[in-house]
């Protein structure tokens, strides 16, 4: 009896501990790539309502971006210039300094 109740409850607790250790869902192979960084963050800031920041900081780090992950550079001085040639005037220069800071401690 003890037996069929210990293998009992393991079906029950099994699930929960490989979701609870399993992938974070930031997996590259699992983010849709985009061609460019404003095709990411349009997605993500204008269809889906994300702030600028947060689009960025998941644009950067979660999805490839013209075949390249993480796609924001590894340098806040770099991150800035890169974000903001691909953005351009969509974005404020404290907007990008912020995304940037972020997209770097958390990479």
């Amino acid at each position: 009896m003890r037996i069929a109740t210990a293998l009992l409850s393991t079906l029950f607790v099994w699930p929960l501990v490989v979701a609870a250790c399993g992938d974070n869902g930031g997996n590259q192979e699992d983010a849709e790539p985009f061609e460019t960084l404003l095709d990411c963050f349009n997605e993500h800031h204008t269809m889906e309502s994300l702030s600028v920041h947060d689009a960025i900081v998941v644009c950067c780090l979660d999805h490839p971006i013209a075949g390249v992950h993480p796609s924001c550079e590894d340098n806040p001085a770099d991150c800035v210039a890169h974000v903001t040639t691909e953005l351009g005037s969509s974005v404020t220069a404290s907007d990008v300094q912020t995304a940037c800071t972020d997209y770097l401690s958390q990479n």
